[in-house]
């Protein structure tokens, strides 16, 4: 494993957020995480922490740090990695299907990957099932915080996400976004590291507040099936287009680990 300072500070700033994400949720929901570690192919390894609880029907929220060389395949398509294919990356990974359809599913991750080059990629977005009505304020915030770093970010990473999570084979959105970056390299590596470490306690903050707002609503079985049909939907998109699902493959991460984001339980219909 690479000896980097910067390396080091966003290891160790994902290790803490997911700490704290881990106590927030288990807290709200009473039951607490199980906790797999798994070691890498070439080198390092990672922490799979795995909910099944009364508000979350599954939840995980996992934690790698891993070093190898990358294939033929991923050398042409990533910044560097033709001149020297050999790799380090760190990061964390949130994915919370909740039992009820009033709480929208919720995913987050970002990284921190240096090859040659270095460069944060992550996001957070939503996907409803039914109306969520603080849908206008949830994108807000992310605007506001957005703006605290560069007033392009928001447009710029919103359409992003937007055109990331849309499942071209239906022509419809998974859900309602949020914002999506990658490769971010602004050349001032303190103020980018600043805007992940503001993502990340945002999304710890919403989802908090998302769950404690929620969580004894009443839902009916109509809202349910609403649930288990768009469930099919986030299946869909992360076994045919999600670039975290192929990356984590491609580069020998733990199965179980990569597929924690699939939901419990879905339908076609």
């Amino acid at each position: 494993m690479i000896s980097d300072p910067k390396f080091d500070t966003a290891k160790d700033w994902f290790e803490k957020l997911r700490d704290n994400l881990v106590d927030m949720i288990q807290n709200i929901d009473e039951n607490k995480f199980e906790i797999i570690h798994w070691d890498h192919k070439d080198e390092g390894g990672g922490k799979m922490s795995k909910l099944k609880g009364n508000i979350i029907e599954k939840g995980g929220v996992n934690i790698s740090t891993v070093s190898g060389k990358f294939n033929e395949n991923m050398q042409e398509t990533i910044p560097g990695a033709k001149d020297n294919p050999n790799y380090s990356a760190t990061g964390i990974s949130v994915v919370l299907h909740p039992v009820s359809p009033k709480i929208p599913s919720m995913h987050f991750n970002t990284r921190f990957i240096k090859t040659n080059q270095e460069w944060f990629g992550g996001g957070m977005d939503i996907t409803p099932c039914v109306i969520f009505e603080d849908e206008k304020k949830y994108h807000r915030g992310l605007e506001v915080l957005c703006n605290k770093y560069d007033k392009s970010y928001y447009p710029k990473f919103k359409k992003w996400c937007d055109d990331y999570f849309f499942l071209k084979h239906r022509n419809e959105p998974r859900g309602v976004g949020g914002i999506f970056f990658d490769y971010l390299q602004t050349g001032d590596w303190g103020k980018d590291f600043a805007f992940v470490q503001g993502v990340g306690t945002y999304f710890h903050q919403f989802i908090k507040n998302t769950l404690i707002a929620l969580k004894d609503e009443e839902w009916n079985e109509e809202e349910k099936k609403i649930q288990l049909v768009k469930r099919s939907r986030y299946a869909e998109f992360n076994l045919l287009y999600d670039r975290g699902t192929k990356f984590g493959l491609e580069t020998g991460g733990n199965v179980d680990a990569i597929l924690m984001s699939m939901p419990p339980h879905a339908v076609w219909d």
